[in-house]
């Protein structure tokens, strides 16, 4: 007789739509980054961007060749107009709104700890922690409840900018799924909260009984949803002042939804706005790209990496791998040892830089990874699958 307990759970993640205020700040932030590092790939950018009612303020450090080549300002209203931000009566417009720049060039200090004579000697651009993590209950390799999240978002943006039956849905929203897991695997959605933003006539019981019907029909795709799932549309009864006009916006607030929605750990780092000198971002996507390939090897089931750094210093100063008793044949330490050993994985911010190739994307773009997460989509260069039969010499398995 089988006395194993079935061990059950639910975990909830959210989302944000590319027009929250503060997926709207990330994308102006990484879209300034993408138009430096085509004027000089080699371009140091630390830019933040704060947004509130008609209102875009862009600071921080940027040092790029041609930068005077660079109309910060003509960006930020490209980016307000493609989210879909151009009603004035709306109090955020993206020809309208007020814009001030108080962009300046990068400390000498910290420039002098990430330039090295030998390129390969490159120090990391500042100390701290990086996490990856990746898990086999998705075919993207990403937890169920974060990656469904987004993907409601997507198919409500991909209405709103393409179907005019839809033109009462705006461009700010926020999802939220509450997934039941059992022994470690997630067998249903329990809960489904869905807040958008509409235009006034929109506002309607008829129109918040199509947002739920359409999430329905998208969810029921992922063999999750039941007769039990619980739904929640826009709950306080009426969302129509929203976007930077209902809230201000910052880069770098939403490092959860950035990742896995709370399911691994997060070093405290935020990724938009910082070209990939600064490890925060450029290790952390290395870290996701290593325990991908660990996952897809077969290895483990779940695994989560830190790496941590020290400004100027060039190779990691610690490995940790998690793998939550779920590896396969390997230990931890096994996979620590192989990581710190760079014969697979080499975790020096030039090598890895060049290996993802972050100073000259193809095919993708900074500002891509700005709004629905920056992991689980193949565009992405650490997304690639291209490991798994070296780790699997390496570790004789």
């Amino acid at each position: 007789m089988n006395t194993k307990k079935n061990h059950c759970h639910v975990f909830t993640s959210e989302s944000v739509s590319e027009g929250h205020p503060d997926k709207v700040a990330d994308q102006i932030s990484d879209a300034i980054l993408d138009e430096c590092l085509k004027h000089d790939p080699n371009a140091h950018v630390a830019c933040e961007t704060t947004v509130g009612p008609n209102i875009v303020v862009n600071v921080g450090e940027i040092t790029c060749k041609k930068f005077k080549e660079v109309c910060v300002e003509k960006i930020a209203r490209r980016v307000v107009a493609k989210i879909g931000y151009t009603v004035a009566e709306e109090n955020f417009d993206a020809a309208t709104f007020k814009y001030l720049n108080f962009l300046h060039g990068q400390s000498p200090d910290i420039n002098q700890g990430v330039k090295r004579n030998k390129k390969e000697k490159q120090g990391a651009g500042d100390q701290g922690m990086m996490f990856g993590y990746a898990t086999n209950e998705t075919k993207s390799y990403m937890p169920a409840a974060i990656v469904y999240s987004h993907e409601l978002l997507k198919m409500f943006t991909k209405l709103r900018k393409t179907d005019p039956k839809y033109s009462w849905l705006r461009p700010d929203s926020k999802s939220q799924l509450s997934v039941v897991y059992e022994n470690g695997r997630p067998v249903a959605i329990d809960t489904v909260v869905v807040s958008h933003q509409t235009t006034e006539e929109g506002a309607t019981k008829a129109h918040y009984a199509e947002i739920e019907r359409l999430a329905k029909e998208y969810l029921a795709k992922t063999g999750l949803l039941t007769p039990k799932t619980k739904f929640y549309i826009n709950p306080t009864g009426k969302f129509v002042i929203g976007g930077p006009c209902g809230d201000s916006g910052l880069t770098g607030r939403k490092i959860i939804v950035d990742t896995y929605g709370g399911m691994a750990a997060h070093g405290g780092g935020a990724f938009s706005g910082k070209d990939p000198s600064k490890v925060d971002r450029s290790a952390a996507y290395y870290a996701r790209y290593a325990a991908k390939n660990i996952v897809a090897a077969g290895l483990a089931d779940r695994c989560q990496i830190q790496v941590a750094y020290a400004i100027g210093v060039d190779k990691p100063v610690s490995f940790c791998v998690k793998t939550f008793d779920t590896a396969h044949g390997v230990t931890n330490e096994q996979l620590e040892k192989m990581l710190a050993s760079g014969k697979v994985f080499d975790f020096r911010p030039y090598a890895l830089i060049k290996d993802l190739g972050l100073l000259m994307p193809k095919g993708w773009k900074y500002e891509d990874t700005a709004a629905y997460g920056h992991f689980g989509r193949a565009k992405f260069p650490w997304e690639k699958l291209d490991k798994v039969a070296k780790i699997k010499s390496y570790l004789k398995v």
